[in-house]
């Protein structure tokens, strides 16, 4: 008798306190739901690059009644602002973030200590980060395969022969994981195809800023591994200072596209930023508050832009998001 009433107390101390988790979840979820605010942190947040991805931000806080917040920021975003401003909106009750890293060497430590407040979701880019911790959730396009159609696409323009072509490779920066996997699926893909990389040069060292992209030595491909180099090279083309050099690259804008229309551009790889802005706020809005659960990573596709191809139906989509 006493054995059966001992096993009745713990029965029901195991309901109660599955009750009370179940009420403190749902009162949470409850909360979240009644005001979901959602912040958006990117490095210079209003440059047109940005229209398809804030676009697909917009469109995603619409259909899931959502609260969005883009923060206005300037051209050189730090590791250490961006970290304040994510501290800013959690004291203005924000319940999520989407933030596109930038280089910082702490930047990862104290995201993760963030990170147990609120949900945060990369785009873009990941983080350099201790392989035995886990990675942050992040919605971004298969970088390396940018990268491998990039180089296949200029084999189709050579007939697969680049014999003595030399090759400089231009990106942003050489901190972030993104551009590395570009470059790596580009210079792979090229492997025995007789191609000489020359030379790589990134916008954000002081040898760049010092020594314009007309006094590199003579190349005859520049590859441009993101939209801020393709937009250097192609101007630098345009104003024929690249030595004649054909200029084939990723990027994100209606300067880009330009730039491919008016042939100064020869081939251009347009990863799908309404899908990154819409997904990454889609995936993160069903957890705004929400502490029981997990966030996905999230990939998204890209698309060829060709000159004789750009006005398709097809590509006029993703043309009309840009242009948001």
């Amino acid at each position: 008798m006493k054995q059966n009433r001992k096993r009745f107390y713990l029965i029901e101390a195991a309901l109660a306190s599955f009750i009370l988790i179940l009420g403190i979840q749902i009162f949470f979820e409850k909360k979240a739901d009644d005001h979901s605010k959602i912040t958006v942190i990117l490095p210079d947040s209003e440059n047109h690059s940005w229209s398809a991805f804030r676009y697909g931000l917009k469109m995603a806080a619409q259909d899931t009644g959502t609260e969005l917040l883009i923060v206005s920021t300037g051209k050189t975003l730090t590791a250490e602002e961006e970290l304040k401003l994510i501290s800013q909106e959690l004291e203005q009750d924000t319940q999520a973030v989407i933030i596109q890293p930038v280089p910082g060497t702490d930047l990862a430590e104290n995201l993760k200590k963030l990170e147990k407040k609120i949900p945060i979701m990369l785009v873009k880019d990941t983080l350099p980060q201790d392989p035995a911790s886990t990675p942050f959730p992040v919605t971004e396009p298969d970088h390396e395969a940018m990268g491998k159609a990039l180089a296949e696409q200029l084999l189709e323009d050579y007939n697969h022969n680049l014999s003595g072509k030399t090759i400089g490779i231009l990106l942003e920066s050489e901190n972030r994981p993104a551009l590395e996997s570009r470059k790596k699926g580009f210079q792979e893909t090229l492997k025995g195809t007789g191609a000489v990389f020359s030379w790589t040069a990134s916008l954000s060292s002081e040898e760049t800023k010092e020594n314009s992209l007309k006094n590199r030595k003579k190349a005859d491909l520049v590859i441009a591994l993101d939209n801020n180099s393709l937009t250097a090279a192609a101007e630098c083309a345009a104003a024929n200072d690249l030595h004649g050099a054909l200029v084939y690259g990723i990027g994100n804008s209606t300067e880009a596209i330009y730039f491919l229309d008016n042939r100064i551009v020869e081939c251009l790889i347009v990863p799908d930023e309404f899908s990154m802005g819409y997904q990454s706020m889609k995936e993160i809005a069903e957890h705004a508050g929400k502490r029981f659960r997990k966030m996905k990573s999230v990939k998204v596709t890209y698309y060829v832009f060709r000159r004789e191809t750009l006005y398709s139906e097809k590509n006029q989509e993703i043309l009309f998001t840009m242009s948001q």
